[in-house]
C-alpha cells in the first residue's frame, strides 16, 4: 500500500469511527488498525521497551511510556494524523514510566523507579506536577475525568493508592512559630492574619490499602463504585468499595500470573489476562463468579474493550498476535497480528 493511500484509508479510519493502537514490545512499533477489516493501516516507531500507549482525545497524538524495567526515562510520542514519530518527552530523575492515562488535555503516568506519579502538559511541553506514592513498583494508573481522583497499583508493596483533591488552608498557623500573638493581633484581628492562614489551595488526600501480593492490573467498575485488583502472586482479586475506601471481598479466582484485569463497559463482567496461562478469566461482576476460562494462546497481557462493548481486544505477547473475542458469545472470533510480543493497547478517535 502507497504512503498516500494509507494515510487515505487512516484518515477514514479515524474520522469514521475508532482505531486500535497496538504496541509491540518486540518490533519497537506502534500499529493502527482498522477494526472493521482488522488490518494495519500505519505503523510507526515505539522507542526502546514500549508498555503502555494512550491518545490524545482529540485523535491527533498518541504517548508511549519506554519503560525499561526501570532503566528508561521517556515517552514517546506519535503524530498519529502524518504517521510520523514527534521526538520524546525526557523524565529526568522520573524512571521506569509504565502507566498512562489522558485527562483534561495532559498525559498522566507512572514512574516505577520513581516511585512517583505525574502529569506532562502536551500544550506547554512540561511535566507539571509530580507527587510521590511512596509505595514500591507503582505501575498502573487511572485518573478521574473531574481530575478528582487519582488511583494507582503498587505492585511489590501489594497495595492500592487512591489521591483524592481537597482544598485546605495553607500558611503558618494562627500567631506564628513564636507563640500566642499580641492582644489584639490575634486571627480575625486587626492586622493579623485570616484564621488558618491564607486562601484554600489544592492538597491531596492519600489513602494506602492493602490488597494481595503482585497487586497490578485494576479497573474501576462504570459508575466508580468499585475497584477490582488482580493479585499476581497471590492469585487472588480484591474487591475495594471505593466510599469506604477498604477490601469488602477477595476472590480466590485461580488468577496467578495476572497482568491486566477490566470490566465491560456494560460493568457486568470482568476479564483478567495472564501472562503465564493460556487462559483468559472472565467473571460476572455481580455474583463475583467465574463465568469461563477461554483458552487464548501461552500468555496474554494488554486487554482493550472495543467501545460498542461487543468485543475484546487480548494481546496474546508469546503468541505474538491479538485475540478477538466476542464478549456475547465468549469466544475467539479472530485474530490481528500487529507486530511481534504485542502489549498495550488503546482507542483513538475522530
Amino acid at each position: 500500500m502507497s504512503k498516500l493511500l494509507a494515510s487515505l484509508v487512516l484518515a477514514g479510519v479515524l474520522h469514521a469511527e475508532t482505531a486500535l493502537l497496538v504496541l509491540s514490545k518486540g518490533d519497537h512499533t506502534l500499529s493502527i488498525v482498522d477494526p472493521a477489516s482488522g488490518k494495519v493501516v500505519a505503523r510507526m516507531p515505539s522507542g526502546p521497551d514500549p508498555h503502555e500507549v494512550i491518545a490524545s482525545d482529540d485523535g491527533k497524538l498518541a504517548f508511549i511510556s519506554n519503560y525499561g524495567g526501570g532503566s528508561y526515562n521517556t515517552l514517546t510520542v506519535v503524530d498519529l494524523l502524518n504517521q510520523k514519530g514527534m521526538g520524546t518527552v525526557d523524565l529526568g530523575a522520573l524512571r521506569g514510566p509504565h502507566g498512562l492515562d489522558y485527562a483534561a488535555g495532559k498525559v498522566w503516568f507512572t514512574a516505577e523507579a520513581a516511585k512517583v506519579i505525574g502529569s506532562y502538559d502536551p500544550a506547554t511541553q512540561k511535566i507539571d506536577w509530580v507527587m510521590g506514592t511512596g509505595q514500591n513498583r507503582t505501575h498502573m494508573i487511572w485518573v478521574n475525568r473531574d481530575l478528582k481522583t487519582i488511583i494507582t497499583s503498587n505492585v511489590s508493596s501489594a497495595t492500592i493508592t487512591i489521591l483524592e483533591k481537597v482544598m485546605r488552608r495553607q500558611g503558618p498557623p494562627p500567631g506564628g512559630p513564636g507563640g500566642p500573638p499580641p492582644p489584639g493581633m490575634g486571627p480575625g484581628g486587626p492586622g493579623g492574619p485570616p484564621p488558618g492562614g491564607g486562601p484554600p489551595t489544592a492538597d491531596w488526600e492519600e489513602t494506602v490499602i492493602g490488597v494481595g501480593r503482585g497487586a497490578e492490573g485494576f479497573d474501576v467498575s462504570p459508575g466508580g463504585k468499585e475497584l477490582w485488583a488482580a493479585n499476581a502472586q497471590d492469585g487472588t482479586i480484591s474487591i475495594v468499595d471505593l466510599a469506604a475506601k477498604k477490601v469488602v471481598a477477595t476472590l480466590d479466582a485461580n488468577v496467578r500470573s495476572a497482568n491486566r484485569l477490566k470490566f465491560t463497559p456494560d460493568g457486568k463482567r470482568v476479564l483478567v489476562s495472564l501472562l503465564g496461562g493460556p487462559d483468559l478469566v472472565i467473571l460476572d461482576a455481580a455474583t463475583r463468579a467465574s463465568v469461563k476460562r477461554l483458552p487464548i494462546g501461552r500468555g496474554a497481557a494488554g486487554i482493550q474493550m472495543a467501545p460498542d462493548g461487543k468485543r475484546a481486544y487480548v494481546a496474546c505477547t508469546p503468541d505474538s498476535y491479538v485475540a478477538i473475542v466476542d464478549l456475547n458469545s465468549l469466544e475467539v472470533t479472530g485474530h490481528l497480528d500487529a507486530g511481534k510480543q504485542p502489549d498495550g493497547m488503546a482507542w483513538t478517535e475522530r
